[in-house]
């Protein structure tokens, strides 16, 4: 029963990354996405796109670590990607030892060795989940004509030099989605500096 408990206690502190407000909006409302409802898009991005994956990957693996990724964000909050002066790498790894550690320890070990590797993207499964990761946000700022980058002026070329990590997971996406950006620049999606 202690290991129910601590899987349950685990359960109920992740509950808190439902509360977790994101910088971008939903597709089809005005509200801001939570950090719950971004997991799940990607985890079903990474099902129906895995094919423009560059390597072969593991699905499971790939998915567990998209579920777990941003739960650190119920110690640290959400940083807009283009204000990497604020991430707080320290800050991520004590909340991440903290919220797995709730878990019995080979849980909580095999969780915090995904996020770490999801972190690092030094496997193919790291590098395909930061590619959706980076590609969910893209693909919502783009479904609203560039809205959310006009309104915290970001400027086009950041938004190409930040998220060409896009590409380290599958180049077809990559290709596809900078020249929708691109698209997005010529149509006015972008403040001129």
């Amino acid at each position: 029963m202690e290991r129910l408990k601590k899987q349950l206690e685990f359960i109920y502190e992740i509950d808190k990354v439902k509360s977790i407000i994101r910088k971008t909006r939903l597709f089809h409302k005005d509200e801001y996405e939570n950090d719950a409802e971004h997991s799940w898009h990607i985890c079903i991005m990474a099902l129906v796109l895995s094919e423009y994956a560059d390597d072969k990957i593991d699905i499971l693996k790939v998915i567990k670590m998209m579920l777990i990724h941003d739960l650190v964000e119920i110690d640290t909050g959400d940083i807009i990607v283009y204000n990497k002066t604020q991430i707080n790498v320290e800050a991520e790894n004590k909340a991440a030892k903290r919220i797995f550690g709730l878990l019995p320890d080979n849980q909580g070990d095999e969780y915090y060795e995904l996020w770490v590797e999801f972190e690092e993207r030094k496997t193919p499964e790291a590098r395909y989940a930061m590619a959706l990761d980076r590609m969910e946000p893209l693909l919502q700022n783009l479904y609203r004509d560039g809205e959310d980058w006009r309104i915290n002026k970001i400027p086009y070329e950041k938004v190409i030099k930040i998220n060409k990590k896009v590409s380290d997971g599958s180049k077809k996406l990559w290709e596809y989605i900078k020249g929708e950006i691109e698209r997005c620049n010529e149509q006015g999606g972008f403040l001129n500096e």
